[in-house]
């Protein structure tokens, strides 16, 4: 019924000759003779048969409908206005129809006389028409329509982009919520909100022309009434909505045709030559749509009708990136790739990972905990049905947006599931609603994906696909001639019938994600209980709430909090379970992830994945990503792929020393965190003792109480992450494993497996290593024993020579280390990274006790870290040959230690002082080392003011127990002073570049814009920083900050560009490293300025490292930087 109330409301905006009838789900149209083509029925055209209007030869409307008056709204200016331009596009029509040759065939009524001349309206069948008459009414309509398309349209009726943009938020909210209706097969409901906005001109601004495509493409399904209604989509949103119709719009038309039997080949000619007359081609519609399940053979099949020869031209692999940087990469032959790879699995939604127990099992309470979650999830799954209920009749034709869709995604089990799965996560000391809300909406947003695609039958090819690919992956000594991507568009391409693998559902809103999280919580809230004495049954038995909604404040804020009743926490404590369940999304990957293909589709294989990660609900990124040349994202794209392609294992025996620590009381000095039982007790006083005690005693004690409830809640939360981490390792410890990949706003790389990966601390770190070995070489035990030397954290003065000289002297240490780690001279735990120096003494050791040492089989990674990276940028943008020198860009006889020569500075103007009898330097005497200094220098290149760095100063100056703390203010202020003096000295260039683009961004953002600017690798950078604004989502006060709508925020704008734009430089070299790296056959890891590499290859990845500094910092960067800036926000340059 919706879709003949679409038709009665666009034929009213027409002032069409034809009379509308509606009959069950049948439309009729019977084409009266060409004579009366310029008469119209009147604007109503709901006329009764007994109504007489009167058509003059003319073909102008002088007659009206009884019962109206001369004056009546049928006479208004606005009809006039529509009266005046239908006649000029009839005229227009006619000349076109003239133009094309096509002639208007006479057509007979059913009673098979001819229909007169003059005759005011077409007739209406009342009753089933024979079906040829019902097809040519059919076809009729679709002609008239199509000559509608062929008029063009005025400039004025399409909307200006800027325009849109203000309404992109809701635009994406509209699409996501006809997305969802669809989905779950509420076809009227997405109709009626569809029409709905559309009949008002303040909502219609709301609708895009996607909106427009997702009914058409329901449309072109149901064949029954396909022709008219498709055709009127094209209409509506061309003419009335004032919208341009997009290569998908004309899609959802070619598949209507393709569906309908017999379909005359005039139409299909008159849509492909309307794609020619808006500058689009039909290569360019199989190359962007994207199709689902028959889509594309629907299409095709239309354009067979006239073309029976016709396919796809598949696009080249063009490598045009303008870049001058990467410009080798494509042209080079012969890219190794790995033979590692395992057979390519599907991973199931969840894993249940084994945990590792040494206590008793709690099994009466652990079943008792499982009964209880099934009462639990019995009777969430009745709430949301009850739920449902309510809003489906309450809602059925309501316009404003509603839940009820996005509730209907999934059977209500699943919803519950999810449910039930976050309670299970919930810590005890409770969680902020904000975040548990987006945690839920997050979990059903994902689910919907994987079903979306699994309904779109994508799913078969993806695998189909992905198989090939990983089988050219793994050949033994395969040398192929393309880079993965290139290999995996070209596998797409041979299987290019079927559903597109790009799918093109919408990501949805934030306030979408935590309004659905926040509706899913206050379900959990209301209707899961326990009885009060299922512990204890001395109890009095009432029901009471399993969760609590709380509030308390940060940041003077108040927050809403949602607890655990200590009854949940205890059960679930008692049990013991061992079983962690995590989202696969979380987990790394037991088969290559998928190559970024485009900037919309790569890494997981169903899970929907960012290429460019960025706070939940900000997509100015995206728009700026689609923006882009595709070929211009190849550098960026290729290198993400080379890094989520390298394989990795678990170092078992390492793994082993770990858990036997955490399984016994932890170690906070080796970074294991000891469980609760060793937690400081938590002083309880009773009303008599507090009675007793004065003010000062009763505020020290409350003191020691917030302390030791600090302190428990820090140590649960840290054995918690360990116990994640070492859970996943021995998981894994078996297994082959890859973390995928993307970045940040600036460039900057990061796994996409959250809690376990190569980033993570130190024992996260010690328990990686590569999955393909590579023999050690001549040369490779040495980098061993170097590397061992810098994870130490001595030597850092000492040039190689020196650090491998001093690694030969201690061989004892190293082999009692990794012979008896835990019992013998422990020499290991003293080392800065303690883990990692213990898993290289075990890798030294089995290569020196190893046959051939040069034929020792390593998986170990060896880094070489950046000294001090961003001064090093700096010092290279502003040709500092001082600066250059303490970071170690110009050659010397020993490594510099930019921090150590800081600190001598330091140390020198406080003689300096002293002599002059200023009592701070005198009490600094002996307490200005590497350590006090290090942190503000190496923050200062991103950006840390002084007083950021006297607060730096001021928790290291803490550290030291014979630090008279009196002096710590004075102190700490005089030294942060000294430090920003000294870097100044040292990096003249380097503040007169911050300076500049520090002033750069706050007239930037003054005047309205946000601060955005190019990568030399082509990659777009947009500063997300608005001045925050406040959202209310279901009673949930949220603070908004990433609204490209709101002005930007100054302050943070001009503070951010500097370092962020050293990020982006950073990340432009790491990039640029690896993919000559992969060039090179390289493998090669990168923990932003700390790259990795196996040790045979270190030399040979040194020597790309600085090729690609020396060739990045030979661009006129900052040139470049200055015309971008002065090209996009200056309107008449200087």
């Amino acid at each position: 019924p919706v879709l003949f109330a679409v038709l009665e409301a666009r034929i009213q905006q027409l002032q069409s000759d034809v009379v509308l009838d509606v009959q069950h789900s049948k439309v009729q149209f019977v084409k009266a003779h060409k004579s009366e083509r310029g008469a119209s029925s009147g604007r109503n055209p709901k006329i009764n048969s007994g109504e007489r209007t009167e058509v003059p030869t003319s073909g102008k409307i002088v007659g009206k409908v009884a019962g109206q008056t001369g004056k009546g709204k049928d006479d208004s200016p606005s009809k006039s206005r529509w009266l005046k331009k239908l006649n000029e596009e009839k005229t227009k029509t006619k000349k076109l129809k003239k133009k094309l040759g096509f002639e208007d065939i006479p057509v007979k009524s059913k009673k098979g006389q001819q229909m007169l001349p003059g005759t005011s309206h077409k007739i209406i069948s009342t009753k089933a028409a024979e079906a040829d008459a019902l097809e040519l009414a059919k076809v009729e309509e679709l002609e008239r329509k199509l000559k509608q398309w062929a008029v063009s349209v005025s400039p004025e009726h399409v909307k200006d982009n800027g325009e849109a943009r203000a309404y992109e938020d809701v635009q994406r909210r509209v699409h996501c919520y006809l997305e969802a209706c669809v989905f779950s097969g509420d076809i009227d409901r997405a109709g009626h909100f569809l029409l709905s906005h559309h009949r008002r001109v303040s909502r219609r601004k709301l609708l895009n022309i996607e909106s427009y495509n997702i009914m058409m493409r329901v449309w072109a399904k149901m064949v029954s009434s396909a022709f008219t209604v498709v055709a009127f989509g094209l209409a509506l949103c061309k003419h009335s909505a004032g919208l341009k119709p997009n290569l998908s719009s004309y899609c959802a038309a070619l598949e209507c045709m393709g569906r309908t039997p017999n379909c005359p080949p005039r139409f299909i000619n008159r849509v492909l030559q309307q794609i020619q007359w808006d500058g689009l081609s039909v290569d360019e519609l199989f190359r962007h749509c994207v199709f689902r399940q028959d889509e594309r053979d629907m299409v095709l099949k239309a354009i067979h009708t006239l073309k029976p020869d016709f396919q796809p031209s598949i696009k080249p692999i063009l490598h045009t990136c303008s870049s001058p940087l990467v410009k080798d990469i494509y042209t080079e032959v012969g890219h190794p790739t790995s033979n590692e790879y395992s057979r390519p699995i599907l991973q199931s939604v969840l894993w249940r990972l084994d945990r590792n127990e040494t206590e008793s099992h709690a099994t009466s309470i652990r079943d008792l905990l499982a009964e209880q979650r099934k009462v639990w999830h019995k009777t969430l799954v009745k709430a949301l049905r009850e739920s449902k209920a309510i809003m489906a009749s309450s809602t059925q034709k309501v316009v404003r947006f509603s839940l009820y869709p996005y509730l209907c995604l999934m059977d209500e089990k699943e919803y519950a599931d999810i449910m039930i799965q976050s309670l299970a996560n919930l810590p005890p000391s409770g969680e902020s609603l904000h975040i548990l809300a987006k945690q839920l909406g997050v979990r059903v947003h994902n689910k919907f994906c994987i079903l979306m695609k699994e309904q779109n039958q994508m799913v078969d090819k993806l695998n189909n696909i992905y198989n090939e690919y990983v089988e050219l992956l793994s050949k033994d000594n395969k040398v192929l001639n393309v880079l993965p991507r290139e290999q995996w568009q070209t596998l797409e391409a041979k299987h290019m019938s079927g559903p597109s693998l790009l799918g093109d559902e919408c990501h949805w809103p934030h306030a979408v994600v935590l309004e659905l999280g926040t509706y899913l919580v206050d379900l959990m809230v209301k209707h899961m209980k326990v009885n009060s004495d299922i512990l204890n049954s001395a109890y009095n038995r009432k029901i009471i709430p399993v969760l609590y909604h709380m509030y308390t404040f940060r940041s003077n804020r108040q927050v809403g909090f949602i607890k655990p009743h200590p009854i949940l926490t205890q059960i679930q404590q008692d049990a013991m379970e061992t079983t962690l369940t995590f989202d696969s999304y979380v987990m790394p990957m037991l088969c290559p992830p998928v190559p970024w293909a485009s900037a919309k589709f790569g890494a997981y294989l169903l899970t929907p994945t960012k290429l460019m990660r960025a706070v939940l609900g900000a997509n100015q990124h995206e728009i700026q990503l689609e923006k882009c040349q595709e070929e211009e994202l190849h550098p960026v794209l290729d290198s993400l792929t080379q890094l989520g392609n390298t394989a990795w294992r678990i170092n078992q025996p390492l793994l082993d020393v770990i858990i036997s620590i955490f399984n016994g009381k932890g170690s906070e000095k080796l970074d294991v965190p000891p469980p609760l039982s060793e937690a400081p007790r938590i002083p309880r006083y009773n009303q008599q003792e507090l009675a007793t005690y004065t003010s000062a005693e009763k505020a020290q004690l409350k003191r020691e109480v917030i302390n030791a409830k600090k302190k428990c809640g820090e140590m649960h939360s840290l054995r918690m992450d360990a116990l994640y981490k070492l859970s996943i390792a021995n998981h894994m410890r078996d297994e082959v494993f890859w973390f995928p990949h993307n970045m940040d706003f600036r460039g900057r790389t990061y796994p996409c497996p959250p809690y376990f990966n190569h980033l993570g601390s130190d024992v996260t770190r010690a328990v990686l290593v590569f999955a393909e070995g590579k023999a050690l070489g001549p040369g490779g035990l040495d980098w061993l024993k170097i590397h061992l030397v810098n994870l130490t954290g001595l030597k850092k003065r000492s040039s190689l020579a020196g650090r491998l000289e001093y690694a030969n002297t201690i061989m004892d240490d190293i082999m009692d280390s990794a012979d008896n780690p835990l019992n013998g001279k422990k020499w290991w735990q003293n080392a800065d990274e303690p883990w990692q120096a213990l898993a290289c003494c075990m890798e030294i050791t089995n290569a020196i006790r190893s046959p051939d040492p040069t034929q020792f089989i390593s998986h170990f990674p060896v880094h070489q870290d950046g000294s001090c990276n961003g001064l090093q940028h700096y010092a290279a943008l502003g040709r500092d040959v001082i600066g250059a020198t303490s970071v170690n860009l110009m050659p010397c006889d020993v490594p510099q230690d930019v921090y150590s020569v800081v600190a001598q500075q330091v140390e020198g103007f406080r003689v300096r002082d002293a002599e002059k009898a200023l009592k701070v330097a005198q009490v600094l005497e002996g307490f200005i080392n590497r350590k006090v200094v290090k942190q503000t220098v190496m923050t200062v290149v991103y950006g840390v003011t002084r007083y950021g760095g006297r607060l730096q100063i001021e928790k290291r100056l803490k550290e030291i127990d014979n630090f008279p703390k009196e002096y710590v203010w004075d102190a700490s202020h005089y030294l942060v002073q000294q430090v920003f003096t000294s870097l100044k000295e040292m990096f003249t260039g380097t503040r007169e570049i911050q300076d500049w683009l520090t002033e750069s961004a706050r007239l930037i953002s003054k005047s309205g814009h946000t601060v955005e600017w190019v990568t030399p690798l082509g990659l777009p950078v947009i500063q997300p920083y608005h001045r925050p604004r406040t959202q209310l989502v279901r009673d949930l006060s949220l603070q908004i900050s990433h609204d490209s709508k709101q002005r930007p925020d100054t302050v943070k704008q001009k503070n951010a560009f500097p370092p962020n734009f050293i990020h982006s430089l950073d990340s432009t070299h790491m990039m640029l490293t690896a993919l000559y790296c992969y060039s090179a056959g390289l493998t090669f890891v990168s923990v932003h300025d700390c790259f990795w590499t196996h040790a045979i290859t270190v030399d040979t990845m040194n020597k790309v490292c600085r090729e690609q500094f020396v060739a990045l910092h030979s661009q006129p960067i900052l040139q470049e930087l200055s015309n971008f800036l002065l090209q996009k926000y200056c309107s008449v340059p200087p």
